[in-house]
């Protein structure tokens, strides 16, 4: 998962007070980023645009585009020792390799342990970010979001962009597609094997989503 940083120290100009640094997301990156904020001393505001923390490990049954999502039988490729928070290392009794439910068990201890849940606002939509007006007096930043139906906008000292880059489906196009009167549907919206069974399925690629989907299927 990738996180952007946008985040300039003004130390000879910005006052000795807690900088507020908004944090975009609340999965995996976001969660670690909220923590860092407070250890440093600063003030991290987090908008999360679902009800609830752990980005695309949070296994949902609908489908939502822009939001990434694993499929019900995930699991993670990465065995806990290396994946998990340095700060924070995952339970002895948990499996090498977790299932999405025990990754976001994991989650839940962690953010429960550090208190990080209060800085989260969650159902809010970021809209935009912008260098403020002052940026090269202050390094502060504008962000826009909607929340409750409303527009808002509010400054920071900084912005750390966890969003993650699994959200956008690419779909490939193929000649003669047209005339294919089954069913195609790309990997994010794979959720089980229900709606396949004794059905031949043919699944085009070799990355890790594919995998998963041929030994579920």
């Amino acid at each position: 998962v990738y996180t952007y940083i946008f985040l300039h120290c003004y130390s000879d100009i910005m006052p000795a007070s807690r900088k507020r640094v908004a944090v975009i997301g609340a999965g995996a990156s976001g969660l670690v980023a909220i923590k860092c904020c407070l250890d440093e001393d600063l003030h991290p505001v987090c908008f999360e645009r679902s009800n609830d923390i752990g980005g695309l490990w949070n296994y949902k049954e609908e489908v939502t585009d822009g939001q990434g999502c694993v499929a019900k039988t995930t699991v993670i490729n990465t065995s806990k020792e290396m994946m998990c928070y340095s700060d924070y290392p995952a339970p002895k009794e948990y499996p090498n390799y977790m299932h999405n439910t025990k990754l976001m068990q994991y989650f839940r201890e962690y953010a429960d342990n550090f208190k990080l849940i209060p800085h989260i606002q969650f159902d809010v939509q970021v809209v935009k970010v912008t260098k403020a007006a002052d940026y090269d007096d202050t390094g502060k930043w504008e962000i826009e979001f909607e929340k409750n139906g409303e527009t808002k906008t509010e400054v920071f000292d900084g912005v750390l962009v966890c969003t993650g880059h699994l959200a956008d489906k690419n779909m490939p196009t193929f000649p003669g597609e047209e005339d294919f009167e089954g069913q195609r549907i790309h990997s994010h919206d794979y959720r089980n094997h229900k709606g396949f069974e004794d059905k031949r399925v043919v699944v085009i690629g070799i990355g890790n989503s594919s995998g998963d989907l041929a030994v579920d299927l």
